[in-house]
């Protein structure tokens, strides 16, 4: 059974740092694609980064320059720096794998991040 679990969520102030963590389980993890998304309260869900498995990163505007995706390989875990956070970054934060030329992909359960002073 597949499982991707994402920690490192919490409460910070505005201009401070945050590093999340997803793990995953059960499946093959270098060869899958992963993800960080993020979704706002009445908001809709959308792509925060992306590191491929030949760590290409790619990131959404707003994050670009203050946000770094990583992945460990041998650890089954990619990692999400945020820098410089903003009340507008509180979301709950979504780790995805998407396995490339597929339909496969899975979701992780969320982890909370909220920047209020």
């Amino acid at each position: 059974q597949v499982r991707l679990a994402e920690s490192g969520g919490g409460l910070v102030q505005p201009g401070g740092s945050l590093r999340l963590s997803c793990t995953a389980s059960g499946l093959v993890f270098s060869s899958f694609t992963m993800n960080w998304y993020r979704q706002a309260p009445e908001k809709e869900r959308e792509l925060v980064a992306a590191i491929t498995t030949s760590r290409i990163t790619n990131y959404a505007d707003s994050m670009r320059g203050r946000c770094t995706v990583s992945r460990d390989n041998a650890k089954n875990t990619v990692y999400l720096q945020i820098n410089n956070l903003a009340p507008e970054d509180t979301a709950v934060y979504y780790c995805n794998a998407v396995l490339p030329y597929s339909t496969t992909k899975y979701w992780g359960q969320g982890t909370q991040v909220t920047v209020s002073s």
